[in-house]
């Protein structure tokens, strides 16, 4: 049912998105992201783009599952559609639908891919999330203890590789493009009863998207895999359909999961990559100065995204502290990486070169 009133927004929207795309010069359909070239200005230092200024005005709808207040994703969301909008000089604005009122990650990615984004334009997704529609790069980013560190990420992020895991989608041809990654943070597990090791997992029910590497390293831990959307994860959790899940901190605080799963164990077990994508359609209805201002937008907003990601979550884990939720750390992740290595095996030895190189960037 919620599928079917998904389809029915979706269908109510697409009258009012795009507007002014069908005048005005736009460009090839031939044209990539790749076409024009992220600005290398830092966050809030790329001019006005006088040329996409005098361009037709167009109107673009992005969704976030998550909310805008108190998420990095969905700050980021917010910084990037403030750049844009300043960058174009008001030639571009942009919709941003928040908080799963388009649905879920994959409902989004089910029209965008189904329509190369004329109904909902721009979405911001986790990585992994493209995998279930038949990417093989991506998957590599959310194999589990991939990342040693943040700075490990970033350094991915600003290598020559990330270029290649953008441009996936489009090779592949599944109607839509990846413009920035960012990222929100470590997923940590949270459960309703108590759990301070890696043994306590075992018999739990754990909510898991359809992604299979998450189903696979849910299992590897001894825990029950069990999918649920996350516009529902909040009721399962507080009607016992599942015992824990797991996210990134910011996520878990704002959307209040810990008034039905107050135990936190940070085991840090896949950074949360994320990753804006943009549809053909809309891409290709933008004209090259107004390309041009998406990923001039894009640098300031994967900028901005670095800048503040550690520094929400440091927060959110002081204020979960003073509201009594129980947090655990992780101090020696070798049972957890060990209890993976056939997970990572699995999904790493069809890519097992250009794995070792997002491995490498960590020295």
């Amino acid at each position: 049912m919620k599928k079917y009133c998904f389809m029915a927004l979706s269908a109510l929207l697409s009258a009012s998105m795009l507007v002014g795309c069908s005048s005005g010069s736009t460009a090839s359909s031939s044209s990539t992201a790749s076409a024009v070239t992220k600005s290398s200005a830092a966050a809030g230092e790329a001019s006005v783009n006088d040329a996409a200024k005098a361009d037709p005005k167009v109107t673009l709808t992005m969704a976030e599952v998550n909310p805008v207040e108190g998420t990095v994703v969905g700050e980021t969301d917010q910084k990037f559609v403030d750049e844009v909008e300043r960058i174009s000089g008001g030639s571009i604005t942009i919709d941003l639908q928040a908080s799963g009122v388009l649905g879920s990650e994959n409902d989004v990615l089910d029209s965008m891919t189904a329509d190369q984004g004329q109904t909902i334009n721009i979405s911001r997704i986790s990585a992994f999330a493209l995998t279930s529609y038949g990417t093989v790069k991506s998957k590599l980013l959310s194999v589990p203890y991939t990342f040693e560190n943040r700075d490990h990420y970033w350094k991915f992020v600003n290598s020559d590789l990330a270029e290649d895991f953008l441009n996936e989608p489009e090779e592949l041809g599944l109607g839509i493009r990846g413009v920035f990654f960012g990222e929100e943070g470590f997923r940590h597990f949270f459960t309703k009863k108590a759990c301070t090791s890696i043994s306590d997992l075992n018999g739990m029910k754990l909510r898991t998207s359809n992604d299979p590497i998450m189903v696979g390293m849910v299992k590897a831990l001894g825990a029950a895999p069990t999918v649920v959307s996350f516009n529902e994860l909040y009721s399962s959790l507080q009607s016992g359909v599942v015992d824990g899940a797991e996210q990134p901190i910011t996520n878990y605080e704002s959307n209040a999961f810990p008034e039905v799963a107050p135990n936190l164990i940070l085991d840090g077990h896949t950074l949360g990559a994320t990753e804006i994508v943009i549809g053909d359609y809309a891409w290709n209805k933008l004209t090259s100065n107004q390309q041009q201002v998406i990923m001039d937008a894009s640098a300031a907003a994967e900028a901005y995204d670095k800048q503040i990601s550690q520094s929400s979550e440091d927060d959110v884990l002081k204020k979960l502290k003073t509201e009594g939720v129980t947090i655990t750390e992780v101090t020696d992740k070798t049972p957890w990486k060990e209890a993976c290595k056939d997970v990572i095996s699995e999904n790493t030895k069809d890519q097992a070169d250009l794995y070792q190189k997002i491995v490498d960037l960590a020295k």
